[in-house]
């Protein structure tokens, strides 16, 4: 399989940073940014994941693209990309971190894994004291999800050995239009259990919302 980039970019010093992170606060228009970095093509589809993390007060992007990086606005400091073209085996244990949009389907409509969670157990009726941590709620929610990604592309973990945080709900403007999805991060360790579809995952990532950032599945050696 062809090669992906894989790169790291950091917004460098600008006189209107916090206007600028406050306009990246925005999931599609945040998108929309990260799209300048490739040069045009009419005929291109989205062809690249990312992953925004905080780091000293502004943001920092994973990006794994099937063209490199261009930086036309000169906003960013791009370490040099790497090539991306993993080789793996069954059996193999991986370290990984994911933030995703865990969803379920009812109907022909998508719904937030967590969200329903609390449909199914009739969350707003039961008394205050009966209620689980909407956290430990989430965990459960997103591992069951995360399992069943699993058994579809690939790969196995122990519950244990993973860590589930940062449930959150956003929304952003298109158009007329508001996008609502919630987001889960998960890290920890997985077993790959049929390498070729792992390397698909990897490359065309887990999940839906992925123009919002959600489903780069980031791996490495564990230490």
């Amino acid at each position: 399989m062809k090669a992906m980039y894989l790169s790291r970019l950091t917004l460098l010093d600008h006189p209107n940073i916090e206007a600028l992170i406050r306009h990246l606060g925005d999931a599609y228009r945040e998108h929309q940014m990260l799209w300048r970095l490739f040069p045009e093509d009419p005929q291109a589809k989205r062809d690249f994941l990312y992953r925004r993390d905080m780091r000293r007060g502004r943001p920092c992007y994973f990006l794994l693209s099937w063209r490199p990086p261009v930086n036309t606005l000169g906003l960013w400091h791009i370490d040099p990309p790497k090539l991306f073209a993993p080789r793996l085996r069954a059996g193999q244990t991986l370290a990984f971190s994911l933030r995703a949009n865990p969803v379920v389907r009812r109907g022909r409509q998508r719904h937030d894994v967590v969200m329903e969670r609390k449909r199914r157990m009739n969350w707003k009726t039961l008394p205050a004291s009966e209620r689980p941590p909407l956290m430990t709620l989430a965990r459960d929610a997103g591992l069951e999800w995360l399992r069943r990604q699993g058994e579809r592309h690939g790969f196995r973990f122990d519950p244990e050995a993973v860590r589930v945080d940062a449930y959150r709900q956003h929304h952003c403007r298109r158009g007329g239009r508001t996008i609502r999805f919630s987001t889960l991060d998960f890290t920890g360790l997985l077993t790959v259990t049929e390498p070729d579809a792992f390397v698909q995952a990897l490359y065309q990532g887990i999940g839906p919302a992925k123009a919002f950032g959600c489903g780069l599945l980031l791996v490495k050696r564990p230490r």
